[in-house]
């Protein structure tokens, strides 16, 4: 069989398309899983803030570009991509401007503490500097899910769905970048389901909060590869 035919065993686990009613529960688990897969809120207290940034173009502008998992019924994962880099060039110029007089509002009518101001001026002083590079022209995703539903299985079911509808639509490659802290493993892991490490960067934003180094890795998956394909087994 082929791998990327494969599904998860579970028989309770669906994947989908995203529908407009998923909307708040993928701000939900983007939020709950955002540090490190926990919640953000111990390291950022601006919830809406944080996932206008990292799911709102997807959900909003590319819709079509994202599927969730269910399990019994409930959405417990999701992975939102962009297919269109170009309209997700422009439209994040735009949110940064949007997003910017909202923080400065937030800021200086004393809604932030002090963990959240050090996590802004983290993003705004050094998250440019501590971001690896990434393929120009390329597709890109973001996955998440909840604890109990982070098998391997369901991260690959989901990314099928977006893997052969993006090579329908003739998307070159694809990329994601996630945090890690083992460099060595990361690239073995990710290497064994067919992604690519291409880039790594130390980050600090979490330097206080976890006794480990953080890197922020680029994994890169180019859609005419047809011999290396995802084999993970669930």
């Amino acid at each position: 069989m082929n791998p990327l035919e494969h599904r998860t065993k579970d028989p309770d686990y669906i994947t989908r398309p995203y529908e407009k009613k998923d909307r708040d529960r993928i701000r939900q688990i983007c939020c709950e899983t955002g540090f490190l897969g926990e919640p953000i809120d111990a390291v950022f207290g601006d919830r809406d803030l944080f996932c206008d940034y990292l799911t709102r173009y997807y959900t909003d502008m590319e819709p079509e570009s994202c599927w969730v998992g269910e399990k019994n019924g409930e959405v417990v994962g999701y992975l939102i991509a962009c297919g269109r880099w170009r309209l997700n060039h422009w439209w994040g110029m735009w949110n940064n401007v949007r997003m910017a007089f909202k923080v400065s509002w937030r800021f200086l009518t004393g809604q932030y503490d002090a963990k959240t101001r050090k996590f802004l001026w983290w993003s705004m002083t050094r998250g440019w500097r501590e971001t690896p590079p990434a393929p120009a022209n390329s597709g890109h995703f973001h996955f998440n899910s909840l604890k109990g539903h982070r098998k391997m299985g369901i991260a690959r079911d989901l990314m099928v769905n977006m893997l052969g509808e993006f090579r329908k639509r003739g998307v070159p490659r694809v990329y994601g970048q996630m945090v890690t802290y083992d460099r060595r493993r990361t690239q073995r892991v990710f290497e064994y389901i067919g992604l690519k490490v291409t880039s790594q960067k130390r980050i600090t934003k979490y330097q206080d909060t976890v006794d480990k180094e953080m890197y922020l890795t680029t994994v890169v998956k180019e859609l005419n590869d047809t011999e290396q394909e995802m084999k993970v087994e669930s």
